[in-house]
């Protein structure tokens, strides 16, 4: 198996949406945003911050995108990282993890920040083993208003 993540360019945006689609097919509540993924949404994201698709022989199979937050300097917030069906149990979304972590420290970011969907509370574990820890002093900027708040989790990057 012969994987590589790449940087994502505005010409993946058709893909990033598709595969965030197919990644919450069957996976996420019906309810969540990311069954309606735009590629004109994956491009104002990509504009704003960045994103990385993950590529098995060559294929495309997962995607991960950030943004900076607001409100805060030297922060990026993950969103929307995922890998298709045929491709979990292999660990493969640590690549896009490791990825935007590298991105983060080379850039001079300070911390990461990412949301659990209330309704995924395993992947805290997933995440804890990255240094990420529980924030729920925290709220995350792209919580869909109609669904339970996410589980908030940060990083301090150490440069």
């Amino acid at each position: 198996m012969h994987i590589v993540v790449r940087e994502a360019t505005f010409e993946d945006a058709q893909l990033i949406a598709h595969l965030t689609r197919t990644c919450w097919s069957e996976k996420v509540a019906t309810s969540s945003t990311g069954h309606h993924e735009s590629s004109e949404r994956v491009n104002h994201d990509l504009m704003q911050g960045g994103g990385f698709v993950l590529l098995v022989d060559e294929e495309p199979v997962g995607s991960v995108r950030w943004l900076p937050v607001d409100t805060e300097s030297n922060c990026w917030e993950m969103l929307r990282m995922g890998v298709l069906p045929a491709f979990r149990g292999e660990a493969l979304s640590q690549h896009l993890l490791e990825a935007v972590i590298h991105a983060a420290q080379i850039a001079g970011i300070e911390e990461l920040r990412l949301g659990v969907r209330s309704d995924q509370p395993r992947l805290l574990d997933v995440y804890a083993a990255y240094e990420f820890e529980l924030a729920p002093e925290l709220e995350y900027s792209h919580a869909n208003p109609n669904e339970p708040a996410p589980y908030v989790m940060r990083r301090f990057l150490r440069n």
